[in-house]
């Protein structure tokens, strides 16, 4: 086996580790309460089986707008692809392994200039550069669901591409809890520090967690 087929090995299965909701996800309901220094909103959020996703409640439209995205960050990455649709034009290589045990991951041919490393069947680090930001993901604790690993614990830093100039960090933590036979957030904390090291705590709590019914077909 040369070593671009293990790298492609290796990464392949750390990749299809990763937990995801399958074809028949019906979506799913669930309030939220969002709280940021002394501002508290609450919202409904219902999930829809192609994972699109409505906020309603929230009469804020710039926050109605954040809670939007910070929703589609979380369910983007329980959407499954299979490993052609996503990689199937890279090439990969074996970098360095680190202290940790972590293995590099060099990719050629990925649109948005993606590295990797994993430590055993899991992706621990992405590294991206999309124009003038570069940034580096770093998972630390992750749910093993018996279906493939959600990470839990991570943080992501900002640079500037050309300078290496910090940009800021952020550190997340989230808890995952099964309804069903689906795992779904039920909590997520984000720290927020810029460049000047001012730290912003966000927490998305989520409760009265229901999924929808499967549509049926007549």
């Amino acid at each position: 086996m040369t070593e671009n087929n293990l790298a492609r090995d290796r990464f392949r299965a750390a990749y299809e580790n990763r937990y995801t909701w399958d074809e028949q996800f019906p979506g799913y309901t669930t309030d939220l309460e969002l709280k940021q220094s002394e501002e508290v909103y609450t919202a409904n959020i219902r999930v829809n089986s192609d994972l699109s996703v409505e906020v309603t409640g929230i009469e804020d439209e710039q926050v109605k707008e954040s809670v939007y995205n910070q929703m589609r960050d979380i369910i983007t990455h329980r959407k499954r692809n299979s490993f052609e649709q996503a990689h199937g034009k890279s090439t990969f290589s074996l970098g360095e392994e680190d202290a940790t045990g972590a293995v590099e991951i060099l990719v050629k041919g990925d649109a948005m200039g993606s590295n990797y490393k994993i430590r055993g069947t899991e992706i621990c680090q992405v590294s991206r550069v999309m124009g003038p930001i570069a940034f580096v993901i770093n998972t630390n604790e992750s749910l093993d669901t018996g279906n493939g690993y959600v990470s839990t614990g991570y943080n992501a830093i900002f640079r500037d591409s050309k300078t290496n100039e910090l940009k800021g960090k952020r550190e997340f933590k989230e808890s995952y809890e099964k309804f069903g036979n689906y795992y779904l957030p039920t909590e997520q904390i984000i720290e927020s520090i810029d460049k000047e090291g001012e730290k912003i705590t966000t927490e998305f709590i989520f409760s009265n967690i229901k999924l929808l019914e499967p549509a049926t077909v007549v």
